[in-house]
């Protein structure tokens, strides 16, 4: 059997009661950080479940599960530990389908992740759109796709949510300020005044920890100090007065 575990949006802490009985009974237990940031402690999670925990690396999952958790699975009880909720990322979906090819039972434990946590910076789950990925550009690469997501968003007055790019073997985690530069970038190149330093702007950093969020004007947003990562950053579309209202609240 293969379990696959969601830990929740900041740390150990977060880990479900269900969670951890499955964690009791699997004789080795995986983790990967690539997705989303861990802010928790390995160590601390290895006591609380009182095993070793194997942590993976993106090509172990992603191009080799059948040396690692696939292979050890097809006998024993495994467990693979996920930051945040285990479906949010395409890997996970991969991985289960691989799974099933190879006759391997799962079961998926659900936790927290950050399309429910960002309820907390005041705006309606059901009026956000599609989400958009902010990468880091490199040499002969600069996607410009997450501001046709806006454009299509802000059209149907829906709020856009900005997920930001992880590098977790590099320990380089794109912040909001980096976000809200990069989309002046696109900005320049597609010149449609979709994304001004006058654009409405929330930057959320560590939901679920020591959360901060503040809303302003892209220009004033961009130099604050949101501290360490995870960071989202959250361009609003047509507003609720009950939102505005919300929205003071990170003035």
């Amino acid at each position: 059997m293969l379990y696959l575990i969601g830990l929740g949006v900041y740390d150990e802490k977060d880990l479900t009661i269900r969670g951890l009985e499955a964690l009791k009974k699997c004789p080795q237990i995986y983790a990967e950080f690539y997705t989303n940031r861990f802010s928790g402690s390995l160590n601390s999670l290895e006591d609380l479940i009182g095993k070793k925990i194997i942590l993976l690396k993106r090509g172990d999952l992603e191009e080799r599960p059948q040396e690692n958790v696939l292979k050890d699975s097809s006998d024993l009880d495994v467990a693979l530990l996920i930051s945040g909720d285990p479906m949010v990322a395409t890997t996970h979906i991969d991985l289960i389908l691989r799974a099933k090819k190879l006759g391997i039972p799962y079961k998926i434990i659900h936790s927290s992740s950050v399309y429910s946590a960002i309820g907390e910076a005041g705006l309606q789950i059901y009026k956000y759109g599609k989400t958009a990925s902010l990468v880091y550009p490199e040499k002969n690469y600069f996607p410009t796709s997450p501001y046709d997501i806006l454009r299509e968003n802000q059209k149907n007055g829906l709020h856009t949510l900005f997920l930001l790019d992880i590098k977790a073997e590099e320990n380089r985690f794109m912040s909001v300020n980096e976000a809200i530069n990069l989309l002046f970038e696109i900005e320049k190149q597609k010149k449609e005044g979709l994304f001004s330093p006058e654009t409405l702007c929330i930057g959320v950093a560590r939901l679920g920890g020591d959360t901060l969020i503040k809303a302003g004007k892209a220009a004033e947003i961009a130099k604050k100090d949101f501290g360490n990562p995870p960071h989202s950053l959250i361009v609003p579309g047509k507003l609720h007065f009950m939102e505005k209202e919300a929205l003071e609240l990170f003035n």
